[in-house]
């Protein structure tokens, strides 16, 4: 599986000082966790926390989930330490908080890179702030991104937007984040959505960010998980439609025709690209035993 492909469709929370919060994680089926050091974790709590999670991405006991662990900012007091020993534990990424632009990022590669962080392990920014709205691009395409996280919460709370069912305010900042991860080749992620009693808001909301481009979303409530796999999750309808595609193109191609058509619509190359990826999509979440 290419890393492009790998799902991502659940991102979930999981507060490191929670013990049996993170046993639990073993089991929900969520395509990625974060363990998280930051907003979750009382100031008392953090160095377990921070013990909690390395001692969960070196475990190897969370099957076929991608762990991140998010740490506190480097103007806080733990911020030095959880970015050192997060980023020597190996995880996919570490998640930095309120990433302002490429020099706060070149200052977390060096860390990472002093604390000895295995090649693979890479940084997924939370963009969060209107500064970093307004250096999005020059985040995206930092080397050591590998993924951006939109943290919606703090981004209206900075803009002074009202939290509205269908986040309109936001829409134009959560596009241009998805055009920077697209440019740069990078995962981007919707920020979460907070009211966990409301399963029909929620489900608009991810269906929103499904259509928008996102390849998936991060959740606060295990409740979350399968809503959101169910939606970023080629259906069977979606699979039929794509076998087809192909099948008639190859068909076209291999009998000089120049036109193809599928349930009466033209038939192109990029229809044939989006095809292929949405089985290879679905291969890669059959892979996980889902």
């Amino acid at each position: 599986m290419t890393d492009d492909l790998r799902p991502r469709r659940s991102v979930l929370y999981m507060p490191a000082a929670n013990e049996r919060a993170l046993e639990k994680a073993k089991a929900i089926p969520a395509d990625a966790l974060i363990f998280d050091l930051e907003d979750a974790v009382a100031p008392d709590a953090k160095e377990q926390a921070r013990a909690n999670a390395v001692a969960a991405v070196e475990s190897g006991e969370y099957g076929y989930r991608e762990l991140t662990i998010r740490c506190n900012g480097l103007d806080t007091p733990w911020g030095a330490d959880d970015i050192a020993e997060a980023a020597a534990a190996g995880p996919s990424a570490i998640v930095i908080p309120k990433v302002s632009g490429a020099p706060a990022l070149a200052e977390v590669t060096n860390r990472m890179e002093a604390a000895g962080a295995p090649g693979h392990v890479g940084i997924w920014a939370m963009v969060e702030t209107p500064e970093a709205m307004l250096n999005v691009v020059d985040i995206a395409t930092h080397p050591r991104v590998s993924g951006m996280v939109m943290g919606t919460n703090d981004l209206a709370r900075e803009l002074r937007a009202e939290p509205l069912a269908g986040r309109h305010p936001l829409l134009s900042h959560l596009a241009d984040a998805l055009l920077a991860g697209r440019f740069a080749g990078k995962v981007v992620l919707d920020g979460v959505y907070n009211d966990v009693k409301n399963a029909e808001g929620f489900a608009a909301e991810a269906q929103q960010g499904f259509e928008m481009g996102f390849d998936g979303k991060t959740l606060i409530h295990p409740s979350q998980v399968e809503p959101t796999n169910d939606i970023w999750a080629p259906s069977a309808d979606d699979i039929d439609h794509a076998r087809r595609v192909i099948a008639a193109f190859e068909e076209a191609e291999s009998e000089g025709k120049g036109v193809v058509t599928v349930d009466g619509r033209m038939i192109e190359n990029l229809h044939v690209d989006n095809a292929r990826r949405a089985l290879a999509v679905a291969e890669a979440i059959a892979a996980q035993g889902q």
